[in-house]
């Protein structure tokens, strides 16, 4: 489903609130803390500084307004006072955000302390991976180009791409059509057209990419055990090839932000 101009600026708004609870995240000290911590501090800043809506919180029965995924979980990994974050962890923060009638979603993998190299490596390939598939984004591309460029980056680092999960068209609702794969085959799939919103959310693993679900029913692990990493903006299809609407301002020499 496309977007109006109008609608897309909503979207933008909703992605520019977004992006700012992780700069404020950034400034954090993860080290040390507990991951409903984290969450609790997230729902205060966005409800109370932002004056938004932590869309994840209620969504499908989900008590929470974020996913912390840390080390072998590759999503859905739920904040606990149990789970302390400690000196060579990683761990994906999964934000959602509302504003007026409309929601951005992105996450982004923390290296916690001082990590490893070969951790540090993983989660590198991760976020050019999901770079890879964005700059493919434009009128007249398909999804398998998207899934095709992050796979081929990731496998060729000697990693495998999560097939379970996804990204997703978004709107009014968290998750719309289309289903966005991250992996594929070039001028397949689905064509992409001028007001197109959707997510790019490659998960990455070190080893096998074949996943379980805990007994929570939320948490979703590598089934070997390794680490797995994931990185997530929201983008919009622009008539002259895309749009970042939860760019941080970290990443603005990307240079991908402008409505084109």
């Amino acid at each position: 489903m496309t977007k109006t101009p109008a609608e897309v600026e909503l979207m933008a708004e909703s992605g520019r609130l977004l992006a700012s609870v992780f700069t404020h995240l950034d400034g954090l000290k993860l080290e040390g803390m507990n991951t409903l911590e984290i969450n609790d501090r997230v729902e205060t800043f966005i409800v109370d500084e932002l004056r938004a809506r932590p869309a994840s919180k209620g969504q499908y029965g989900y008590g929470f307004v974020l996913n912390s995924s840390r080390n072998a979980v590759v999503c859905h990994g739920v904040p606990s006072k149990d789970e302390v974050l400690k000196g060579g962890d990683i761990v994906n923060l999964d934000i959602t955000l509302e504003k007026n009638g409309f929601i951005a979603d992105s996450s982004k993998t923390y290296l916690v302390g001082e990590v490893g190299p070969q951790a540090r490596r993983l989660v590198r390939t991760a976020y050019e991976a999901m770079w890879k598939g964005i700059r493919v984004v434009k009128p007249g591309a398909t999804l398998g180009d998207i899934g095709h460029a992050i796979q081929h980056h990731a496998e060729r680092a000697g990693y495998s791409v999560v097939r379970d999960y996804c990204g997703h068209g978004i709107g009014r609702e968290m998750h719309e059509e289309p289903q966005v794969l991250h992996f594929g085959k070039p001028r397949r799939g689905l064509t992409l057209r001028e007001g197109m919103v959707f997510t790019i959310e490659p998960m990455i693993n070190q080893g096998r990419r074949t996943v379980e679900t805990a007994d929570d029913g939320w948490t979703v692990t590598t089934t070997d055990g390794k680490l797995s990493a994931q990185f997530e903006h929201t983008v919009a299809v622009t008539r002259g090839g895309v749009r970042v609407l939860t760019l941080r301002p970290d990443e603005m020499g990307a240079g991908l932000n402008k409505a084109a």
